[in-house]
């Protein structure tokens, strides 16, 4: 199904040669002016010059042509030369109607769908989410399933942080605490215990206690890289308790990115790409791309037309050992082999930029990639509070993920309570907790996704957990305001399902209709620009206009059951709109607020 302003471009453009001047100036948009015009085209303007005509004699002969369309109710020529434009009505409905009937509203499927791996995620095991992992989740899970919703075959992976120096420390800490295990014991020829000798939470506890000491103990440290050492060398002891702390850590990682309704479907890590990297290092020295310089392995990626200085690309450090650049490109090589992707996305802090710009160029020079494969890194700024500055507990520490996610859903349950007060009932205790968490995840994606990736933003628990303005709460309490009408329509002996949209009978209404031909144009810009935050502005505006058509319009006491059920069949479409935003954005609606 065609886009409207498709359908509006070729209608203009067949008034333009039919005034006899070329089509392509029939370019229509959407109006800057909308008190004066729903839509405009300025095609007069710059067809001025070519024919040696003042630009509103252009516009005033294309609008001579358009007096009989069908499609503009009214084209106004305006001075300098621009068009001013109305929609009919009928137009209007049939568009709709034809949303209404086809799968995912009309939006077009892809001609060849791309196969496009996310990376996003990124947490290290054995350690606590907090906030800083909010934004990368939150973005990358939404990116994700709006591209899904476009048709292409989409893979998401977790990239976890499960090699290295951090693995040694635990490991090290553990034969500190806990000698007398087995895994420590370098004569054990027996199974290892299949339970963990350790709980998440002593797992938490281990790798900072660790860290810190590394920093202040040189000898720790030393153990700890050798720890490391055997541990990537394939040490079996080491490798049973890598693995015990991948379970513990895995387990928990599900449990609280589920909180979060994310989902990934690779949970790797940089212990993954790890084998690959002995075979990608003799590849680059065999090609002569990578050479040694001040000791260490580099590839050079400058180019002729850099207007800044890009680094070299290391590869090895000087004593030979693998660093981050090391572990990505590896990645990138394993992808490229076990899937062959067209596209890879990759999520993080937007400090980054120069450290993937160098990665990706050297995937590109190395031909770890094939030349038309995209690498696009989507940089996000940070979350801070109300002073400006990244956001902190009351403490002043970094905020666990699942503390924050808590706070926002007991805020959601107390006003929920309180606006179940106000209106004179009582809330079901079960229920209200259900709903709190549904709300209160709406709260928390839609106060970030709203926002330009990468841009900072505060978070303010009041405001995003408010039911006015633009946030989650406010457009699920609107659908949940829709589902509340069907449902006295059905309890009325009305049929949802074979409602039939009727003649638009007033503005608001009109600019309802209007509001919901921009869907495909919406979810298209999301998904070429990695913007979720079109989609959050779109339905933001779409919950505005279903409201103040609410405001204006007696749907259930209309006395007219052909122009009620025309109504009752607008509303269906907007909740189904509505839900398939959010649903994109990462998050539902409940049936009751």
């Amino acid at each position: 199904m065609k886009k409207i302003l498709e359908m509006l471009t070729e209608e203009m453009q067949q008034a333009f040669e039919a005034a006899g001047y070329e089509s392509t100036l029939g370019k229509v948009t959407l109006s800057n002016r909308p008190d004066l015009c729903e839509y405009q085209c300025n095609g007069a303007m710059a067809g001025a010059k070519k024919y040696k005509k003042a630009p509103i004699m252009i516009a005033n002969d294309v609008a001579a042509k358009l007096a009989d369309s069908k499609v503009f109710k009214e084209a106004v020529a305006v001075a300098p030369g621009f068009l001013n434009l109305k929609v009919s009505e009928a137009f209007l409905l049939t568009f709709v109607e034809g949303m209404k009937a086809e799968e995912k509203f009309g939006l077009e499927a892809p001609a060849v769908p791309k196969k496009i791996i996310i990376d996003y995620g990124g947490p290290n095991v054995a350690k606590a989410l907090h906030v800083g992992h909010l934004r990368s989740a939150i973005i990358g899970e939404s990116v994700k399933r709006i591209a899904r919703f476009m048709g292409h075959d989409i893979i998401g992976d977790i990239h976890m942080g499960d090699w290295g120096l951090p693995m040694g420390l635990i490991i090290h800490e553990l034969s500190l605490r806990k000698p007398e295990l087995p895994y420590f014991d370098e004569s054990f020829e027996g199974e290892y215990p299949a339970e963990a000798p350790f709980t998440i939470s002593e797992l938490e506890e281990i790798y900072p206690t660790a860290s810190g000491k590394s920093k202040e103990d040189a000898e720790y440290r030393e153990k700890a890289m050798e720890a490391t050492a055997k541990l990537q060398n394939g040490e079996r002891g080491h490798r049973a308790l890598w693995d015990h702390i991948m379970r513990v850590s895995v387990a928990d990682l599900k449990r609280n990115y589920n909180n979060l309704n994310v989902d990934f479907e690779l949970w790797k890590g940089e212990s993954d790409a790890h084998p690959w990297i002995p075979d990608m290092v003799k590849y680059m020295k065999d090609e002569g791309y990578a050479y040694i310089s001040d000791g260490a392995l580099v590839v050079d990626v400058k180019e002729e037309t850099d207007t800044k200085e890009i680094p070299p690309c290391m590869i090895l450090k000087s004593d030979g050992a693998a660093l981050y650049n090391t572990t990505d490109l590896a990645t990138i090589r394993m992808r490229m082999e076990e899937y062959q992707p067209d596209k890879m996305i990759y999520l993080t802090d937007k400090r980054q930029d120069l450290y993937f710009e160098q990665v990706f160029r050297c995937a590109k020079k190395t031909k770890l990639v094939k030349p038309e494969t995209e690498l696009l890194h989507i940089g996000f700024g940070t979350m801070n509070g109300k002073d400006g500055k990244p956001y902190k507990t009351r403490q002043g520490g970094v905020p666990r993920l699942e503390n924050l996610i808590a706070e926002i859903n007991e805020e959601m349950l107390r006003k929920i309570k309180e606006n179940s007060a106000s209106k004179g009932y009582q809330v079901d205790e079960e229920e209200a907790a259900r709903t709190s968490k549904i709300v209160g995840l709406a709260a928390i994606k839609y106060g970030d996704l709203s926002n330009q990736p990468a841009k900072d933003y505060v978070f303010d628990v009041d405001r995003f957990t408010s039911f006015e303005g633009d946030t989650g709460p406010y457009v699920l309490y609107t659908i949940v305001r829709i589902k509340s009408i069907l449902a006295k329509y059905k309890d009325q002996g009305g049929c949802v399902e074979a409602a039939k949209l009727q003649t638009v009978q007033n503005d608001s209404e009109k600019a309802l209709v209007m509001e919901l031909t921009k869907f495909n144009t919406t979810m298209e810009a999301a998904y070429e620009e990695c913007a979720p935050n079109k989609i959050c502005a779109y339905i933001y505006d779409l919950a505005n206009q279903f409201n103040r058509f609410y405001h204006e319009t007696p749907i259930i006491s209309e006395a007219d059951e052909a122009k009620k059920a025309g109504w009752i069949a607008l509303l269906s479409l907007t909740r189904d709109v509505l839900e398939a935003c959010i649903e994109v954005l990462g998050f539902g609606a409940p049936e009751r607020m």
